[in-house]
């Protein structure tokens, strides 16, 4: 049981949601009330009560974790799959050639490829990440670009009009971008944040391709915003097989599919 959803309050369905929601990061009320075979009106009253309570938060068509969750969960994929994160740096690197401009976003694993990329020269990287700008710091990649904007999140991330005016005013060849999980009905691209996920279409259109990297914990989870369909992204890498729903879809895209090698 979650902590804190032990209350006499929290039904056993109440105390189901909550559990999925941890696992999940976001689930739609659609998914909740097949899951359950109840009525999306049941599932929605389920959320208040809980949202009330402070264990789950209410969006707009589902529920998902609280900020200051989602800043504790930030916190620890640190140290989560690092095995796994840098198998997919490294094939992400292999994909951005020396003396090419690349534009990175946020997260673990695009601060993992901004360490892969270490070794590369002559580059032009410009970031929304403080993370990923702090790696390169002082490294010989290249001249590193950093935006400006308000910093957002325990990511370090940078969004807003001075994020975005900058993004604009470049254009990449290659922009890494992470994600928070996939649509369970037509596998979009998802993340949480309405900020973020602009900086990231900004980073897409200013680009002459993108590379998606996501570890397979990312392929059983949703999330809130939609960035993107699979036919805007040049290439996926990951450290797993997706599942065959999702395999199917980025085929359909014509999207490049890279599984990462396990080390020998």
């Amino acid at each position: 049981m979650p902590d804190g959803a032990g209350d006499a309050d929290v039904s056993p369905r109440q105390q189901e949601i909550v559990q999925r929601v941890r696992e999940q990061g976001f689930v739609t009320i659609e998914t909740l009330a097949r899951m359950f075979d109840v009525s999306p009106q049941t599932v929605r009253r389920d959320i208040i009560r809980l949202d009330e309570a402070g264990l789950i938060q209410r969006f707009h068509g589902g529920a998902g974790l609280k900020e200051t969750t989602t800043r504790l969960v930030y916190s620890q994929k640190r140290a989560a799959s690092p095995d796994g994160k840098k198998r997919i740096a490294r094939a992400c690197a292999a994909l951005i050639p020396h003396g090419s401009s690349v534009c990175l976003d946020v997260g673990t694993t695009v601060e993992a490829v901004a360490q892969a990329l270490l070794e590369h020269r002559r580059m032009h990287v410009i970031t929304t990440s403080v993370g990923a700008a702090g790696i390169l710091a002082g490294s010989q990649v290249g001249d590193v670009v950093v935006t400006g904007g308000l910093m957002r999140g325990a990511d370090g991330s940078l969004v807003g009009e001075a994020a975005l005016a900058s993004l604009n005013s470049f254009r990449m060849d290659t922009a890494v971008i992470g994600c928070s999980g996939f649509d369970d009905v037509d596998g979009a691209v998802m993340d949480f944040d309405l900020l973020k996920v602009a900086t990231k279409k900004a980073m897409a259109a200013q680009s002459r391709r993108v590379i998606l990297v996501a570890d397979a914990t990312k392929f059983t989870r949703s999330a809130l915003v939609r960035v993107m369909d699979f036919a805007a992204v040049s290439a996926l890498v990951t450290d797993a097989p997706p599942p065959d729903h999702l395999a199917q879809r980025i085929a359909e895209a014509g999207c490049r599919l890279l599984v990462a090698a396990q080390d020998d």
